[in-house]
């Protein structure tokens, strides 16, 4: 992407390297603090982006938000941040550390515009919950967005990495991120048009690191499918038969046809008449031969 090669040279001094051990770390202290907590209280109250409250002043939120751990059983939440890490630092490598950036950039900034988009048009109207609460914070501030961004980046630069599902069932992460694309497809197809604008605004960013190449890939396989429905017919008619009695490589596949290099032209027989048939000569009219 030319854009963001000029972006590094000018900007790239101001990436931050490792930013996934860093989301990782802020999420383990909430996850903590939710643990020490209890039924005392929910730190969270206080992390998640909740437009209305940015506007009142907790202007924090647009960046604690990033912090927000699952909520999961802390076996499972452990197996999630080893993974998140593996993704994470696995596209710092790959891309580098401003790209990589970027790339979370651009699926923050779709989030947060998302999220005050929706507050703007209908939270205020108590939709989202009792007294204007953010009910959908779930489906765009998330953890869920930062993980599913990286995690289908990826699965696009490593579809054939296995993942032990379970510590048990060896699964290829594309098969784990067809299902990712599965729900969200799902989502957009049944849910209304707010829900889809917050799903788009979670897989922006991939659509624009990766979209070219999936319309590339899309546009390779029509013409492979093309071509293969052109020469199929073709192909078809290229077939053994034998000049003597009349089988053919169609009728009878395993049958193991040659050519008579005694007779004149492309003679064909079955291993029958290949021994035992009249040659035919050069100056014959091969369709009067028997």
């Amino acid at each position: 992407m030319p854009l963001i090669n000029r972006l590094e040279r000018k900007y790239g001094r101001l990436a931050i390297p490792n930013i996934t051990t860093i989301l990782i770390a802020g999420q383990v202290l909430v996850y903590g603090a939710m643990m020490m907590h209890g039924r005392g209280g929910n730190p969270l109250a206080n992390v998640s982006l909740i437009p209305e409250k940015v506007v009142e002043g907790e202007i924090w939120r647009l960046l604690t938000f990033l912090f927000e751990p699952p909520q999961i059983n802390p076996l499972f939440v452990l197996f999630f941040w080893l993974l998140f890490y593996l993704f994470g630092a696995t596209l710092e490598q790959h891309w580098g550390t401003f790209r990589y950036n970027i790339y979370l950039l651009i699926g923050y900034l779709a989030n947060v515009a998302a999220a005050f988009v929706a507050w703007a048009l209908i939270g205020k109207t108590g939709l989202f919950g009792p007294a204007g609460g953010w009910v959908a914070q779930g489906m765009t501030a998330t953890y869920s967005f930062l993980y599913g961004t990286v995690m289908l980046a990826f699965a696009r630069l490593y579809p054939d990495f296995t993942i032990n599902l379970f510590f048990v069932l060896p699964v290829r992460i594309k098969w784990l991120a067809l299902l990712m694309w599965l729900g969200y497809g799902y989502t957009l197809l049944t849910a209304g048009w707010m829900t889809k604008l917050l799903i788009v605004a979670s897989v922006l960013n991939y659509l624009l690191f990766f979209g070219r190449e999936h319309l590339r890939d899309w546009k390779k396989g029509q013409r492979r499918r093309s071509f293969q429905s052109k020469a199929k017919p073709r192909t078809g008619r290229i077939t053994h038969q034998c000049r003597t009695c009349g089988l053919n490589s169609e009728s009878s596949p395993k049958t193991l046809f040659r050519y008579c290099s005694k007779c004149a032209g492309q003679c064909c027989y079955c291993p029958e008449h290949i021994a035992n048939h009249e040659h035919v000569q050069a100056e014959q009219d091969p369709s009067s031969t028997g």
